[in-house]
């Protein structure tokens, strides 16, 4: 009876490890996506504060505000801009004045200025 439990905790313990192992090595995207994130982290964004930038609408967001947000990229730097009309869809290109950047200068905020 006793080597019964000792093959069951060594099992049991097998299949901890193996799951310990799994979780720790995440998937190919979270890697490249984390790694992609401490980039952006660590260079000057590509837009300053009060000039105007022409994207393409990725999507849309409620963002931190609860309104309609369009969100796009500008050289892989992340804008969300608002005040865009109903009319504008994803896919569609927009111009949008940059306003403010958030804490880790990762993403800005910006204002619809136009369509493109």
């Amino acid at each position: 009876m006793e080597s019964i439990w000792l093959v069951a905790g060594g099992g049991a313990v097998a299949v901890l490890l193996v799951g310990l192992l799994l979780s720790r090595r995440g998937s190919r995207d979270e890697r490249e996506s984390r790694r992609a994130h401490e980039a952006a982290r660590s260079r000057a964004p590509p837009v300053e504060i009060g000039e105007t930038y022409e994207f393409g609408v990725t999507e849309f967001t409620d963002h931190h505000s609860g309104d309609r947000v369009a969100v796009g990229k500008v050289e892989g730097f992340v804008l969300f801009a608002e005040d865009v009309p109903e009319a504008v869809d994803e896919g569609d290109v927009i111009r949008a004045k940059v306003l403010s950047f958030n804490r880790g200068h990762t993403s800005a905020d910006a204002t619809f200025v136009g369509r493109s």
